[in-house]
Parts: C-alpha cells; structure tokens; sequence
C-alpha cells in the first residue's frame, strides 16, 4: 500500500473515529431530531467555525444533534437570545480551530508511527483503524484533563463573581509584554530560528506569569497579555518577565505595562479603558523598563518590595494626559 493510500485511509479512520460513525444528516434533519430550528442551528454552525453547507447536503453525523440539543438545554444559553448564542458559539469555535490547526500534523504522524509498529502480520487497514483509535483515546483523555485543570482554576478566580457567559466587571491587573524589534527581526529570521524565539518568549513569559499567580490571556505574534488579581501580583509578574527573559540568550528586549482597576471580562478576553491604557503604557515604554498606571502605583505606593518613580505625563492615542510610573524592585 502506497504512503497516499495509507494517508487517505489514516483521514478516512479520524474522520469515523471523531464523528463516532458515519455522515447520514442533512441539516433539516438535524433540525427536526435536535428540536433546534433550522437557521438557529445554521447560525450556531457557522458561529463555530464550520462552513454553511447546501440544507440537503449529507454531513452530519448524530454527534452533531446530540451537540445542538446540549448546547441548547444549558439554562444559560436557553434564557439568552440566538446573538449572545452565536457569540458564544463563536468563542468556542475560535479556540478549538486553533487547537486543531495545530494538532492535525501530530495526529497524522502519531496514527502512522503507531501503525508502523504495529504487528506486520497484521493488515495495514487492520493496524491504522487500531492505531486511529488509540491516538485518539490519548488526545482526547490529555484534552479532558487539560482543560479540567483550566476550567477549575478559572472556576476558583470568578466564584464571587456574577458573570453569566455574556460578561462580567472584575478589578483585575491587565498588562502586556512585548518584543522590542520584532518585525525587524522577523526579516532576518530564519523560519526555524523564528520558531525557537517565539518559543523562548512564549515559555519563558509564561511560566513567569503563572508562578506568579496570573494567567495568560492571550499570545499575538511577539506580544502576551496577562491578568492577575491584585496589583502586588501584577507588579512581580512584570518584574518576573522582565528578569526571565534576560536570562535567555537571544531573546529581544521587552516593554512591560500594567494597569489595574475594573475591567469587562467577556469570553475569556478582557475589555475597557484599563486594558487600554495598559496596551499605550507599553508602548511608550523604553526597553528594558516597566510602567504602571495611577491606579496600579496607589496600590503598590506602601508596599516593601516595589520601587516606583513617578515620571512626567505622556500624550498617546485616546488620552491627552496619561501619567506613567516606572516600577523597579525596592
């Protein structure tokens, strides 16, 4: 059997193997078996991500009404209108792409290396239906418990909170970090060298945010934003990000702001003025240093291990007057 056989009848396996068996559904018969009306499931199927096929056309499968009606019977989603329906859905739909973007190579490769190893006596369509399944056992038990950890972590964070999947006002320390230079040095990179930079930067900024009781919100290119609850985490996280990435050699120089005060927290993103004034603080701010808002320095101003001076007010983007505060270690 040739390698594009053997790949065709890897992709034939996963498909199976994640749908739980066969295309047989048109989406008006989705509709009719979930109890969902047709346009709503249409607008919550193209809200995860997925294309708007022709209604006639055979590509559902019974785990796709079986999502629609769990989707629909949480009370939340129940009680909200098809917009705050699709957003969510929409939401969802964005992060999982993105996991699967990346994880579609490692899983061709894994089915075929387990296939390779399998008993050569054993057909090949016998050794790939048993390696597709085994492959996605461990994917999916890894994925399971991945975001178990995540989801009861968040849990722990927004238990006093009000929020019901639209949004909700927390006080929190928003900041962002980012290379100083990037887009030059991307053209002198070699792919792989740009890969083993990202990767330093993303590793080391992230172990620093997360030791420091923070959590990443979210990495764009050579930029990661962070929160944290308190001001007093928001400043060791800046300072850990700051002194970790001196330690990797290669790694560019960053801007590090925070600011802290209420924000809108709506499907795991972060939004309002104190966000913003976060992202203009970065960048005004010089290599190597880190600046913190009004808010953040009031709260940090009798605190033993922190140092900050006041520096003159800057004009930047949406503000005449913002007021930046350097922060260094006492």
């Amino acid at each position: 059997m040739s390698d594009a056989e053997i790949t065709e009848l890897v992709q034939r396996n996963v498909d199976e193997a994640l749908l739980g068996g066969p295309r047989r559904y048109t989406r008006h018969q989705v509709a009719e078996q979930s109890g969902v009306p047709e346009y709503e499931s249409r607008r919550l199927w193209t809200a995860l991500g997925f294309p708007a096929n022709d209604d006639d056309e055979v590509d559902y499968a019974q785990v796709d009404i079986t999502a629609v009606s769990n989707f629909r019977s949480m009370k939340v989603v129940a009680a909200s209108d098809i917009r705050q329906q699709a957003a969510a859905a929409r939401t969802i739909g964005q992060g999982m792409a993105r996991l699967a973007e990346w994880q579609a190579d490692l899983v061709l490769a894994e089915i075929k290396a387990r296939a390779a190893a399998g008993d050569p006596a054993v057909p090949v369509a016998e050794r790939v239906r048993a390696a597709t399944e085994s492959t996605m056992a461990s994917i999916d038990q890894l994925q399971s418990y991945v975001w178990r950890r995540h989801l009861a972590a968040a849990v722990a964070r927004s238990i006093d909170d009000t929020t019901t999947g639209g949004g909700s006002t927390r006080t929190l320390a928003v900041g962002f970090a980012d290379m100083v230079g990037f887009t030059r040095l991307t053209r002198h990179l070699h792919p792989d060298e740009l890969s083993t930079l990202l990767e330093a930067f993303e590793s080391t900024t992230t172990s620093a945010i997360t030791d420091n009781g923070g959590w990443v919100i979210k990495n764009v290119g050579d930029e990661v934003m962070f929160a944290a609850e308190t001001a007093a985490d928001g400043a060791r996280i800046a300072l850990a990000i700051q002194e970790s990435t001196m330690l990797v050699g290669g790694t560019p120089e960053l801007r590090v702001a925070f600011a802290y005060g209420e924000v809108l927290q709506r499907f795991g993103d972060l939004y309002g003025s104190v966000v913003n004034i976060a992202a203009r603080l970065t960048g005004v701010a010089r290599p190597g240093n880190i600046l913190i808002d009004d808010a953040a320095a009031e709260a940090l101003a009798d605190h033993a291990d922190f140092g900050i001076r006041h520096l003159r007010s800057v004009r930047v983007r949406g503000f005449n007057r913002l007021r930046p505060h350097r922060l260094r270690r006492a």
